[in-house]
């Protein structure tokens, strides 16, 4: 039986299961987990040390077809000013029970499409952020954009305020894929955006792209590589397109009928990592690529990455504090999302409420098993001695789920002496299942996109 006949045999196109960016999963946050958590958690930051800061925008002018986020689109910017309005009563909110001296180490702003914003919108809410939480010394601010929605004027506003990390989507280049997911962005518009970029001083560059796509082959995957590879990225994350029409109702404009099967998918998503890796980059986790000289790279190689809601990370700020509709904040003390509705977000400020309705509170064996699948996650290896070293004899809770995973994913799973789980190189496309083997809580697979 040939590798790839095995792995479908142990469910790999057919397993639906979560992305581990937290655990739990998000799926299991409770209503019972809410504002006043939100209150507690804030009031208990340790000034000494910094924050990572998210910011949502969940606007955009184009909704692509293919996006399952939580978007609304807007022609007008009305809307638009008065959300950002919101975010700056929210901070005001969160300014009062925020211990003072407390810094931001990291500030990322996600969307919807952050650019959206205009160069007054994104100077008010940048120092209204930093006027609330000023940055640490040693910071990264960086921005998702969208090369259709910037120009010079919004990339020298954002430079102004402190962006040196720009995160661009460009999903696929080739026009036909573009069409069918509602899309167009030219590639001569994206390495403009990315000139333009560097010329403001912004040279730590991300790229997100999409395998799995309607129409997208091997032919056209590999000339939106090529083409990617010309704009010299410092990181890449290449995802699997998730078709889920019954809740991202958009997605009901893809035709089904031209999206690649399973095995394409599983070949398309080894074209890019080949590709990339030959084009020098190293492989971080199941979906990232970066350079050898980037710090996530560097991290990856000293066992320092770290998983959050953008994917892999080197982030070390042990608090991710989410302003915003729909954002999400990890605590010490657990997880707290906003309501993800605007109107209610909206309303829950205006009405002087933190707008926090449903988290999870972490537990002591939350912390082991969220500590046992980031190292699958971030690794590809369970390290027992390490387990035990930290959580004591709670840490012999996995030894059988260990030998359960081992025997479910022969031979894909080797364990050593010391007790140790890694994952073969040729089996790590199993990554997010064997993770599962260590989630304690059952939640139905409906709720999570395909392992493939």
């Amino acid at each position: 039986m040939t590798n790839i006949a095995l792995l479908q045999s142990l469910g790999l196109f057919d397993a639906r299961v979560p992305r581990y960016t937290s655990y739990p999963a998000a799926p299991v946050f409770s209503g019972a987990v809410g504002a006043d958590f939100q209150a507690q958690a804030i009031e208990a930051l340790d000034p000494a040390v910094p924050i990572s800061v998210y910011i949502h925008v969940p606007f955009c002018e184009r909704l692509c077809w293919f996006c399952a986020c939580r978007t609304q689109g807007t022609q007008t910017l009305a809307p638009v000013e008065a959300y950002v309005g919101t975010l700056l009563q929210e901070l005001e909110l969160v300014k009062k029970h925020l211990p003072a001296g407390v810094k931001a180490g990291r500030l990322h702003w996600g969307g919807g499409t952050p650019t959206i914003l205009s160069p007054e919108l994104i100077h008010k809410l940048a120092q209204a952020i930093k006027a609330v939480i000023p940055f640490a010394e040693d910071y990264e601010f960086s921005v998702e954009i969208d090369p259709m929605m910037v120009d010079e004027p919004k990339i020298r506003a954002l430079s102004e305020e402190g962006m040196n990390r720009a995160s661009i989507g460009i999903q696929d280049f080739t026009d036909i894929v573009q069409s069918a997911i509602g899309r167009e962005q030219p590639f001569e518009n994206t390495r403009a955006c990315v000139e333009t970029l560097r010329r403001y001083g912004v040279h730590s560059l991300n790229t997100d792209l999409v395998y799995g796509l309607p129409h997208q082959n091997r032919e056209s995957l590999a000339a939106t590589i090529d083409k990617v590879l010309q704009l010299g990225p410092d990181r890449v994350a290449i995802f699997g397109y998730a078709h889920v029409p019954w809740m991202a109702k958009r997605q009901k404009l893809i035709d089904e009928n031209v999206l690649p099967n399973d095995m394409e998918r599983h070949e398309l998503a080894n074209l890019a990592a080949k590709m990339f890796t030959e084009g020098g980059f190293e492989r971080i986790g199941i979906d990232h690529f970066a350079r050898p000289d980037d710090s996530m790279a560097v991290a990856a190689r000293s066992g320092k990455l770290r998983r959050n809601f953008q994917g892999y990370t080197d982030d070390t700020c042990p608090t991710l504090l989410g302003i915003g509709a729909s954002s999400i904040s990890k605590f010490e003390q657990g997880y707290l999302q906003n309501t993800a509705a605007t109107a209610a977000y909206i309303k829950a400020i205006e009405e002087g409420r933190l707008p926090g309705y449903r988290g999870h509170r972490m537990t002591d064996e939350d912390y082991l098993h969220g500590r046992a699948i980031e190292m699958i996650m971030c690794e590809f290896r369970l390290d027992l001695p390490a387990l035990r070293a930290r959580f004591g004899e709670a840490a012999e809770t996995m030894v059988p789920r260990i030998t359960e995973a081992a025997a479910k994913f022969a031979p894909f799973i080797t364990v050593d002496e010391a007790g140790s789980m890694s994952i073969e190189a040729e089996g790590r496309a199993l990554t997010r299942m064997i993770a599962r083997v260590f989630d304690a809580y059952e939640t139905p697979e409906a709720r999570y996109s395909q392992a493939s």
